[in-house]
Order: C-alpha cells, then sequence, then structure tokens
C-alpha cells in the first residue's frame, strides 16, 4: 500500500506509471529504464564541471626565462590588469551600495 502523499511519473518509454521518489536513479518498475533520463544527464554534467578545476585569475604570465625589459613590461601591464580589476570591483560595491 502507498503513502498517502505519493507520487508517480509515466515512462517516457513504456508509458506505465511508476512511484517517484524524485531521485535521479528512479526506475520504471515495468521495463527498468530511468524515469527522467534529462535530469540524470544534467546531473551527471553537473557533477563532470564540478570536478574540473576552476580557472584561475587570468593576469599575463611572467616566465623565468623571459628578458628583463620584457619581464618589466609584463610586471607593468600585470599592474594595469590589477588597477582595472580593483576598479570594476569598486564600481560594483559601489553600484550595490547605493542600490540599497
Amino acid at each position: 500500500m502507498s503513502a498517502p502523499l505519493s507520487s508517480s511519473k509515466k515512462c517516457p518509454h513504456c508509458g506505465f506509471w511508476s512511484e517517484w521518489r524524485q531521485q535521479v536513479d528512479d526506475r520504471c518498475e515495468r521495463c527498468g529504464q530511468l524515469l527522467d533520463p534529462v535530469r540524470s544527464r544534467s546531473e551527471h554534467t553537473r557533477e563532470k564541471e564540478a570536478k574540473e578545476a576552476l580557472p584561475g585569475v587570468m593576469l599575463i604570465e611572467i616566465k623565468p626565462e623571459d628578458g628583463k625589459m620584457l619581464r618589466f613590461f609584463k610586471y607593468i601591464i600585470r599592474g594595469g590588469q590589477l588597477a582595472f580589476a580593483a576598479l570594476l570591483a569598486f564600481m560594483l560595491w559601489l553600484l550595490t551600495a547605493l542600490a540599497g
């Protein structure tokens, strides 16, 4: 006997109504296929994306084998990148502070 507030879902493969616990791995009672294959695929994609490493700050790379002049100009460019990021962060803070 099912619970008074149980739910069921129609299988997209065979059309049979099966008990549905609203879990990703719920399967049809008749054919055994997933009741929500689209959600299952999106869950797997989300898990795969969560395991990928996040990109670091996109600053210009300064290599030790670069010449002195090239490293000097790269440090200047990196300072400009950091100043630009700081300016954007300040502007976002200001807008949110003014918004209330």
